[in-house]
């Protein structure tokens, strides 16, 4: 992720830290200054939110260690203002080992609530309670509130709503009895309802909950759109949607030319050769950036992607989609017995789900007939 900077490896996964980070850091010792909070508190404050992201650390490292185990890589995992994000290569599709790697996380946090629980003693009532925590954080009540953040968090992540870990611990439980589409679709729903009543709950309480209200709504819509794509293309493979007319430039050639190859046709990406070689792609998007930074007389070859990216003819594209997410922005090379026998991006494929979308519904109208 843009920004973050790099802490070191655990289990060989990479941490990295955002640099907004510090902006939370700075603005809890704003709000403790403002507040009339000594330097000591504010010292005991500023350690409070440090602890916090180690938990969530420790949150996101029990999920990618139980992906470990069904040998799923975890690329990195970054820390941001709002929480952690882990990377994982893929999301585990069978209902036993998406629903042990969803709840290893909130696990840790219960784990870390309950061996806090034993060397503290909680108060008996709410009124307690809240004395206790009244006075802001301090050595007195420190873990007493890492207790209740720890427990909290379990809480908030076992919402049932994507894409906060309970969201897929539905999902893991419905896929026993459904279809994992239809199965995210209907935690999708759920967590899009519950959204709603956040942002409304929001409206009248904190402002927070309407963010975390509409980034569920988003986040729950985007995993019901990618599962319904991914279910579209079972049984398909590449050779099925490959582009075997495709438009090449060699690389040689100047940066005009992809221009005027922009405005003729509806084409977006192209194939850059050399000597008929494929040595590179290039996109809309580049050209006119390279158009605007360099001019038109530039030559293809110092603007083009080298990074190509190829794909089997006989590959499940259910299997590859992942893939072709990671390459959205790129034209891929299909090949069969070494050879290239055409092209694929992910607008072709899109249009190959929509179409093929069609057809089953139309099937499914002529059943009801």
């Amino acid at each position: 992720m843009k920004g973050s900077f790099k802490l070191g490896k655990v289990a060989g996964i990479g941490i990295f830290i955002h640099w907004t980070f510090s902006l939370l850091i700075l603005f809890i010792i704003y709000i403790n200054y403002k507040s009339g909070q000594n330097t000591e508190q504010i010292i005991w404050s500023v350690a409070f939110i440090l602890c916090i992201f180690i938990t969530v650390l420790l949150h996101e490292l029990g999920h990618a260690l139980a992906a470990k185990n069904y040998n799923i890589t975890t690329k990195d995992i970054t820390l941001l203002p709002i929480g952690g994000l882990a990377r994982l290569e893929r999301i585990p599709e069978k209902p036993s080992e998406e629903l042990i790697v969803a709840f290893a996380g909130p696990l840790v946090n219960i784990t870390l609530a309950f061996i806090t629980g034993i060397f503290i003693t909680i108060p008996d009532t709410s009124e307690q309670l809240m004395a206790e925590l009244s006075h802001g954080i301090n050595a007195n009540n420190f873990f007493l509130n890492f207790f209740l953040i720890n427990f909290w968090l379990a809480l908030f992540n076992l919402i049932p709503a994507f894409p906060m870990d309970g969201g897929r611990i539905l999902r893991a439980l419905l896929s026993f009895k459904l279809q994992r589409h239809v199965a995210t679709r209907i935690s999708a729903r759920i967590g899009q309802l519950l959204a709603m009543a956040f942002i409304l709950f929001g409206f009248f309480t904190s402002p927070f909950l309407i963010f975390i209200g509409i980034f569920v709504i988003i986040g729950a819509q985007v995993e019901a759109d990618y599962t319904e794509s991914k279910f579209m293309l079972k049984g398909f493979k590449v050779q099925d949607v490959v582009m075997k007319n495709y438009p090449t430039i060699d690389a040689n050639e100047k940066i005009k030319t992809a221009v005027a190859l922009v405005l003729d046709s509806q084409n977006k990406n192209f194939l850059i050769t050399e000597d008929t070689v494929p040595v590179g792609t290039l996109n809309r998007d580049q050209i006119i950036t390279a158009l605007s930074e360099k001019g038109a007389n530039e030559f293809i070859y110092n603007v083009m992607d080298r990074n190509l990216v190829y794909l089997d003819s006989s590959s499940l594209l259910e299997n590859i989609f992942e893939l072709i997410q990671l390459n959205k922005s790129r034209l891929m090379l299909v090949m069969e017995n070494n050879e290239l026998v055409g092209t694929l991006d992910i607008e072709n494929l899109m249009e190959f789900i929509l179409i093929n979308e069609v057809k089953i519904n139309n099937a499914h109208d002529e059943k009801k007939k």
